[in-house]
């Protein structure tokens, strides 16, 4: 049985965000490395970083908060796709999360993707995540 990276990134910055944390460490793969930076260009994470720790690659990702209470810009992310079950759409049929608010991760022939821009392009994939 395989580890599943997805769901552990999912459920770290998931933690992190009821805890208020301000950085979460997680194993650098390549599609971990794809959806942080979605993350970070569509504004819901601050920074994001890699750094070496004896033979692993970590991300580190510095969650975004706003106001004195610290509210978290990342309200929910929920994993679609999953080891047992995947879940596949064509580009008509991709949800839109909250109206337009959130984003759909999708995991294309073209890479990883957000929804408007598979949209865009007329291409469907594999719904990895809704964020919003």
């Amino acid at each position: 049985m395989g580890n599943d990276t997805l769901a552990n990134m999912i459920t770290c910055i998931r933690n992190a965000n009821l805890r208020k944390t301000k950085t979460v460490e997680i194993l650098a793969t390549n599609t971990n490395r794809s959806i942080a930076k979605i993350l970070l260009e569509e504004g819901f994470i601050d920074e994001l970083r890699e750094r070496q720790e004896d033979t692993k690659r970590l991300l580190v990702i510095t969650l975004r908060y706003q106001g004195r209470k610290r509210k978290p810009y990342i309200t929910t992310v929920k994993q679609i796709s999953k080891a047992g079950l995947r879940v596949y759409s064509n580009h008509k049929d991709i949800p839109r999360v909250l109206g337009g608010m959130g984003i759909v991760i999708l995991s294309t022939s073209q890479g990883i993707i957000i929804d408007r821009e598979a949209r865009d392009k007329q291409i469907g994939g594999e719904i990895l995540c809704y964020v919003w």
